[in-house]
């Protein structure tokens, strides 16, 4: 997921511009805690590495807020919480080419996580593990990648949580 990683290979659209997948993270807040997925071990990229809740822009739900509509589909498929009326807050973008060549745009919000919501591993082969750490617990995890990290720091900035 490093910005710095070339574009090795690039999809095309019809008319020669570049084509990428959108992906979208969000990073959910309760009580000055975290909570964050510990990726799938079969997931293509970064297996069992530690991650906000996210997935891809899918064609048949684009439209408008497709950014946010996919945020929530994201969470509910994941961790089976419905985050309807949450609000999300953009927190950044970046770029990054996946583990097997796909280039990406990645944008990232963060919410506060419903009081009553009780998250767990919807998705078994996405989502290995729930966890609720603080931002400084979460950085000292050894399967914290710094893509991961900078975007929690940034996130728990905007949320006013100690980091």
């Amino acid at each position: 997921m490093s910005a710095d990683a070339p574009v090795t290979s690039v999809c095309r659209t019809r008319g020669g511009r570049p084509a990428f997948v959108v992906n979208v993270e969000v990073f959910l807040e309760r009580d000055g805690r975290w909570l964050l997925i510990r990726r799938g071990r079969q997931e293509a990229h970064a297996p069992g590495t530690l991650a906000g809740v996210g997935g891809k822009v899918e064609a048949d739900g684009a439209g408008l807020d497709v950014l946010e509509e996919t945020a929530r589909r994201e969470v509910a498929e994941e961790i089976g919480v419905d985050i309807t009326g949450a609000r999300l807050s953009y927190v950044e973008s970046g770029f990054f080419v996946t583990d097997d060549g796909d280039p990406v745009v990645n944008v990232v919000f963060r919410a506060t996580m419903p009081p009553h919501a009780q998250p767990v591993t919807a998705s078994a082969t996405e989502v290995e593990d729930v966890l609720w750490l603080t931002a400084a617990q979460a950085e000292g995890d050894p399967d914290c990648p710094p893509w991961t990290s900078r975007s929690l720091r940034r996130a728990a900035a905007q949320s006013g949580t100690p980091q």
